[in-house]
């Protein structure tokens, strides 16, 4: 019984904690908004946090942040306006992920370049492998033959 209690208390707290972040005042009234609010929140970055959304921060800048972009909803933006005026404002760091660009692209290739390079290593690193054995001639038995056996009399 006891292990139930204490299971359902840590998923009450898991799934609780995103509520926790956006406050009753900030919700929109409309229900469509308000989804379109929280979905635009989770994609950009708290400035303070910087691991965060803005939606799960506690943080004074993203409060003021998830109201900005209530606000600039209720006036009629589009989600791609939105994120275009906070990064006019905040620049390319304030998405949580950010978009291909030439300023960008070090940051995409990076991970295919590293798989490249591993792949690469690996293949070097077989071919270089110490060539198999090649059996011994009779002569080398016979000298094996000799030394093992002088081994054993001493």
């Amino acid at each position: 019984m006891v292990k139930r209690f204490i299971v359902l208390l840590w998923l009450s707290a898991a799934l609780s904690a995103q509520a926790l972040a956006v406050e009753p005042d900030e919700i929109l009234k409309d229900p469509a908004l308000e989804a379109r609010a929280r979905a635009l929140s989770q994609t950009l970055r708290c400035m303070v946090c910087q691991n965060e959304s803005i939606d799960e921060s506690n943080a004074p800048l993203a409060r003021d942040l998830r109201l900005l972009v209530r606000e600039r909803i209720k006036h009629g933006d589009s989600d791609a306006e939105v994120r275009e005026f906070l990064v006019a404002r905040y620049g390319e760091f304030i998405l949580l992920e950010p978009r291909f660009s030439p300023r960008t692209w070090l940051l995409w290739a990076v991970p295919v370049l590293v798989l490249i390079a591993g792949v690469g290593g690996i293949v070097l690193a077989l071919r270089r492998r110490a060539p198999a054995a090649a059996p011994l001639s009779d002569e080398e038995r016979r000298r094996l033959s000799a030394l093992l056996e002088k081994n054993n009399k001493v």
